[in-house]
């Protein structure tokens, strides 16, 4: 099979910006090999643009290695021109890239290696690293950085991967702000927009339905297993910059002193650690493939409309009382209905005309989970959340009633993906509503008992 080639104009072109010497002109883009090569691009590329690409032609030469562009420490890492004239001319013709996701689980102990759709969950040695964010590409863009593998080695990651299909021309993909529409509201809120990118933060919802508050062995500390500070993204198109590395200090080291066997101490720095129940790590695999498939099902479901994967994410996120109100959050947005505040929205004939907001809220929990104790808890957060948002006077809220969230809003979300397997909900309303049929009676019930 003959594989398509760069062409002898681009060859010719390349093999003149490969000559010139360090530090090079003051300005690549004007030099006339940079505007032939360039030009070539134009004309011999369908989706290179009308002017062909112009900094994203001067990022993709970076990223190949253009020699006068390298400094003495990286000059070992350009490649040859007939190297470079093949990688532009394949990053050309790609349609599609492939995205890569990186986010470290800063605290994370011993946890099982996972794989889920696009996700896995693993450590990596600093090899493996490397060669998965491309670090001689890296190190050409970032000479005085470094991507410390060695030390990165040392934590787990979520890693997930992506590939999107190329849409756009090189130049819009390398510096998107020259091709923004500039009449829209530049201000404007997107609601449910992620603090991550959307792949990465579905892997994370997924791994949230797994119960840590209870393998966590520390709960006063942190009822995660782990936490995620940021998230590194590297793209193989040549044409788009990735972000600067980042830097192992950013997540949780601490000072340990071993005994070497001799009579000294030895003192070394270790990623500090959130130790989970023992039988954690058993448990950790079922969130397999065959689980995946079913969350993602689920989440077709008219149940799954609302924004349950945001606000659970957020909690995961969030800090202090904003995760605690994004648990409560959670909780409302899976069982709340605009109709519960707005009458005329209800579907006749309405059962409970006389009910509140929140019991509706509080029934239909008691109707899913089978259990008035636990609508019980929800009403009691429910007025800790009051309290706060209200301005009332309150006291801190403990680690109970912080775990308690957290395990409310979980155990919530799972029921919902399990009444998805017995078959297709038409109507999300008429669902909510039997919940509250069901639930009352119980929630009657145990009032009843407690009163005897």
């Amino acid at each position: 099979m003959n594989r398509p080639a760069p062409s002898a104009a681009m060859l010719a072109a390349m093999t003149e910006l490969w000559r010139i010497r360090p530090p090079g002109p003051d300005n690549i883009l004007a030099h006339p090999a940079f505007i032939r090569l360039r030009e070539t691009c134009r004309d011999g590329y369908p989706n290179a643009g009308k002017k062909g690409p112009n900094f994203a032609l001067s990022t993709a030469l970076r990223a190949l290695g253009l020699p006068c562009h390298l400094q003495a420490a990286t000059a070992h890492l350009a490649l040859t021109v007939e190297e470079a004239a093949k990688g532009l001319d394949a990053g050309l013709r790609v349609t599609h890239t492939r995205r890569i996701h990186l986010a470290p689980l800063d605290l994370a102990a011993d946890l099982p290696a996972l794989a889920f759709g696009p996700a896995r969950v693993c450590r990596l040695n600093a090899n493996e690293l490397r060669d998965l964010i491309d670090a001689p590409r890296l190190k050409r863009l970032y000479p005085r950085q470094d991507f410390d593998a060695e030390r990165f080695s040392e934590f787990h990651w979520l890693i997930v991967e992506e590939a999107p299909a190329l849409g756009q021309e090189p130049e819009e993909r390398a510096v998107p702000l020259l091709f923004m529409d500039l009449s829209q509201d530049l201000g404007r809120i997107e609601p449910h927009k992620g603090r991550f990118p959307t792949a990465l933060e579905e892997a994370l919802f997924f791994l949230l339905l797994a119960p840590w508050e209870n393998w966590s062995t520390m709960q006063e500390v942190d009822w995660r297993g782990f936490r995620v500070p940021w998230v590194y993204t590297i793209d193989s198109d040549i044409f788009i910059r990735p972000g600067s590395p980042p830097s192992s200090d950013t997540l949780s080291w601490e000072d340990r002193v071993y005994d070497d066997g001799y009579g000294g101490t030895h003192e070394e720095e270790r990623p500090v650690e959130l130790h989970l129940e023992e039988g954690a790590k058993t448990e950790l695999m079922v969130w397999d493939q065959s689980h995946w498939a079913t969350v993602e099902q689920a989440k077709q479901s008219v149940l799954f409309e609302v924004p349950i994967r945001h606000f659970l994410v957020r909690a995961f996120l969030a800090e202090g009382v904003d995760e605690f109100l994004a648990h409560i959050t959670t909780i409302e947005a899976a069982l709340g209905l605009q109709a519960d505040y707005q009458k005329s929205s209800r579907i006749a004939p309405d059962r409970h005309k006389k009910m509140r907001a929140t019991n509706r809220v509080r029934g239909r929990m008691a109707g899913l989970l089978g259990d008035p104790r636990l609508a019980d808890q929800y009403e009691q957060l429910f007025n800790v959340r009051s309290a706060f948002l209200h301005g009332r006077a309150m006291t801190a809220i403990s680690t109970k009633e912080r775990v308690m969230a957290r395990s409310l809003a979980r155990h919530v979300v799972k029921a919902l993906i399990l009444a998805t397997l017995n078959g297709p909900i038409n109507s999300r309303e008429d669902f909510l509503d039997g919940l509250l049929d069901r639930g009352m009676p119980l929630i009657k019930g145990r009032a009843r008992s407690q009163s005897i």
